[in-house]
């Protein structure tokens, strides 16, 4: 089973702080944490030379690690170890790479922005370059994991997350669905009926998700959900049945089958993280 020992959250002084905070203490109590690294990078340069003048006696590092202290007062009840990290430089996604590697970090969480409001601290820089595990949390859910899907290629890469959903359904004992959508083959469809295609498709997904979950070493229950693919994409796909099904957390590989390197995110966990889940989602790396 997998082992969540350090945490690092993301926080960047909006009001999604709050729900991340909130999610964290949730985590940190269900899966024994033992520390949460509370990080938050201060971005000088954005601050206009307009302000030098009402600014240079001003201790920003100090302002602002004290508002942050409070807001993890008020709304981190777990009993886990936590410290507020302080910096400041150009690239934040940089500056958290630099902590996970520092202080042995198992998951980063950051907060999911609507991206009218604007995306937060989320980018897909930081997907490409963190070694861990990523958690995205959107504004205000309830941390709860009644559900744990676990979104599937039946690939080797994707075997990875299975660890992730066993740890989760044994803190929680959240029923898990290994969620996989399909499509009949581009190439295909100008020549074949999409009607009578489909269910043959379908027939050996079904056939080969079940080879799968056979193959892997998990004790417990896990249950088979084939999506039949629309018009949209995967990642819309999965995401649209997810939140139908109120789903609790998506749990999704960073490479899926066709992965040319080691070196890429997948496409498909590349548009799930870009799209702004309404759903908690964590990413295997």
């Amino acid at each position: 089973m997998e082992k969540i020992t350090n945490i690092l959250v993301a926080l960047d002084l909006s009001d999604i702080d709050n729900s991340i905070i909130k999610y964290a203490s949730f985590l940190s109590d269900k899966l024994k944490i033992e520390k949460v690294y509370f990080v938050h990078n201060i971005k000088k340069y954005e601050i206009s030379s307009l302000f030098d003048e009402q600014m240079k006696d001003v201790n920003l590092d100090e302002i602002i690690g004290d508002e942050l202290n409070e807001k993890v007062e008020t709304h981190f009840s777990s009993n886990a170890e936590w410290e507020v990290l302080i910096s400041e430089d150009p690239y934040t996604e940089s500056l958290i790479n630099y902590i996970a590697n520092k202080y042995y970090i198992d998951l980063v969480m950051v907060g999911n922005k609507n991206r009218k409001k604007g995306t937060g601290i989320v980018s897909n820089k930081l997907l490409r370059i963190l070694k861990c595990d990523i958690l995205s949390v959107p504004r205000d859910f309830h941390p709860e994991i009644k559900t744990i899907w676990a979104g599937t290629d039946f690939s080797r890469e994707s075997r990875k997350i299975f660890p992730i959903a066993q740890m989760l359904q044994d803190a929680t004992s959240a029923p898990v669905t290994a969620a996989h959508v399909y499509s009949v083959p581009v190439q295909f469809s100008p020549y074949v009926n999409k009607e009578a295609m489909a269910p043959k498709i379908e027939k050996h997904v079904r056939e080969k998700g079940d080879k799968f979950l056979n193959k892997l070493d998990y004790q417990g229950e896990v249950t088979p959900l084939i999506i039949p693919g629309r018009e949209a994409s995967v990642a819309s796909n999965l995401l649209e049945c997810a939140k139908k099904n109120k789903v609790d957390i998506l749990i999704v590989a960073d490479k899926g089958a066709n992965n040319i390197s080691s070196l890429l995110v997948g496409s498909v966990t590349e548009e799930l993280f870009g799209k702004n889940p309404e759903v908690p989602l964590w990413i295997s790396k």
